[in-house]
C-alpha cells in the first residue's frame, strides 16, 4: 500500500492507496512545532482506528509546501514506517514540463495538482486550488505547466477582517441567502462569499482569454465545493486531486526505479 501526504500551511492531508484505489483519507491541522514522534503516534493511531495494518504500507510519497516540516515528516516515516519517503519537487520526474521561472518556485502541491488534472481531465486545463492561498495553475494544450496566479485564500481574507477591524467578528464562510446583508455577520459573509467568487471568475476570465483555448477548469481544496457553486467557469470539483497526483507521481517514479 502507498501512503501519500500533502503538507500544506493549514492542513496535512493523508491518504492510503491500494494500487489505484483510495482506501481512506484523513486531514490533520498543520502544527510546525509538532515532533516526528507526535506525528508518528497520531498517524499510527489513525491506522489503528481505521483497522488498517500500518505495516502493509510499503511506500510513502510527500508533497510539502512547509519546509520546516520536511525533516519532521521524513524522520516520522523512517521511524514509524521504516521507509524512505519520496519528496516531490520540481526536480522529480513527473512527466510534466515546467515552464515557470525558476521552476524551484513552483510548490509541490501545484505540480501534483497539474499532473492529476492532465491525467484525469486532459489538457489544456486550469486547476484552482483553494488552500491557504488560492492558486490558479495553468497547463497548455501541449501538457506543459506554463504558470498561474496566486491570490490570498478566503480564510486569510476573513481573518484579516477580524484582526484589522476592531468591531468586526469572526464569521463562518458560507453562502448567504441574499447579497445585501441586514446584519454585520450577513454583510461580511456576503462580502467574503460573493467577493471571492467574483475574484475567482475574474481571474479565470482573463486567464482563459490569454490562453486562447478552451481549457477544462477543475477546483480542489477545502472550500472548493462552496466557491465553485458560484463560478461560471469551474466545471469539476475534485477534492482528492492533490492526493491522486501524488499517487501518479509515485507510480511513475517506482516504474523508473
Amino acid at each position: 500500500m502507498l501512503l501519500v501526504i500533502d503538507a500544506g500551511n493549514t492542513n496535512v492531508s493523508l491518504a492510503v492507496y491500494r494500487d489505484v484505489n483510495l482506501v481512506i483519507q484523513w486531514r490533520l491541522g498543520t502544527e510546525r512545532d509538532r515532533t516526528s514522534d507526535e506525528y508518528g503516534i497520531q498517524v499510527r493511531d489513525l491506522f489503528e482506528f481505521a483497522g488498517i495494518d500500518a505495516k502493509a504500507v510499503d511506500a510513502v510519497a510527500i508533497a510539502s509546501v512547509v519546509p520546516t516540516l520536511n525533516e519532521t515528516l521524513r524522520r516520522m516515516v523512517e521511524v514509524y514506517f521504516a521507509l524512505t519517503p519520496l519528496f516531490v519537487d520540481h526536480t522529480t520526474d513527473t512527466g510534466l514540463k515546467i515552464l515557470y521561472e525558476p521552476a524551484s518556485d513552483v510548490g509541490a502541491d501545484r505540480i501534483v495538482d497539474a499532473v492529476a488534472a492532465v491525467d484525469k481531465y486532459g489538457a489544456p486545463c486550469i486547476v484552482v486550488d483553494f488552500g491557504t492561498a488560492t492558486t490558479f495553475n495553468v497547463v497548455n494544450a501541449a501538457g506543459e505547466y506554463v504558470g498561474g496566479v496566486i491570490a490570498p485564500g478566503i480564510l486569510i481574507s476573513s481573518e484579516a477582517l477580524f484582526t484589522r477591524a476592531a468591531k468586526l467578528p469572526r464569521v463562518e464562510i458560507s453562502r448567504p441567502n441574499k447579497v445585501i446583508g441586514t446584519s454585520t455577520i450577513g454583510a461580511m459573509q456576503s462580502g467574503l462569499y460573493h467577493g471571492y467568487a467574483g475574484l475567482v471568475d475574474g481571474v479565470l476570465e482573463h486567464v482563459v482569454a490569454e490562453m486562447n483555448a478552451k481549457p477544462r477548469v477543475i477546483a480542489t481544496g477545502g472550500l472548493a465545493q462552496l466557491i465553485a457553486s458560484a463560478s461560471k467557469f469551474i466545471e469539476e470539483v475534485d477534492e482528492t486531486l492533490t492526493l491522486e497526483g501524488l499517487r501518479l507521481v509515485y507510480e511513475r517514479h517506482h516504474k523508473k526505479h
